[in-house]
């Protein structure tokens, strides 16, 4: 099918070009388009390059790539500046691989989680749902309006900035704090 046939078929159904490339959002100035895959995807985005580095650098590409289903919880360049001095670049040390396994995974959840089933749960369990990750880790859940925050066992709190990004297998939730593991 070519972009010729298509744009019949969307203006019959009265939506332009536009609103059919328009249900997922922008992020890091790249469309993310829900045929593809997380890691597809994540390397378009100009505000994700350090996690497209940690997880070539983790050997996760291909678990990512993977049929899933995935929630990911994918920190900003800016969110991963906010770690101590020097602290990526000694998670990307090859010696280091197990640590950055470690913080990658931790946000990384084997379900499909769109923000309203995330919501949901909280609201279900009471104002606040555990989110157990792939890496072990368990993060806490709570929302406030339309904006849903994730605590990390150190406490720490991080804001879902840009919700409900749909991929061929799974989500991608964008996130301002680097979440990580108890110590």
């Amino acid at each position: 099918m070519t972009i010729k046939t298509l744009i019949p078929m969307i203006a019959a159904l009265g939506l332009s070009a536009g609103t059919a490339l328009a249900d997922n959002p922008m992020v890091g100035g790249a469309p993310m388009y829900a045929d593809k895959n997380i890691v597809e995807n994540a390397v378009n985005s100009k505000d994700h390059e350090t996690l497209v580095a940690a997880v070539k650098a983790a050997g996760l590409v291909e678990t990512l790539q993977g049929e899933g289903p995935f929630t990911v919880f994918a920190p900003t360049d800016d969110a991963f500046s906010m770690l101590q001095s020097g602290t990526v670049e000694t998670l990307l040390k090859p010696e280091n691989k197990a640590a950055l396994q470690k913080v990658l995974t931790c946000h990384v959840v084997a379900a499909d989680a769109m923000s309203n089933a995330i919501m949901g749960m909280i609201d279900d369990d009471g104002g606040m749902h555990p989110v157990p990750t792939v890496g072990g880790c368990t993060l806490q859940a709570r929302y406030d309006g339309d904006t849903i925050t994730l605590e990390d066992e150190r406490g720490r709190s991080s804001t879902v900035t840009i919700a409900d990004v749909e991929q061929s297998n799974g989500v991608i939730h964008v996130v301002d704090t680097v979440l990580l593991p108890a110590m």
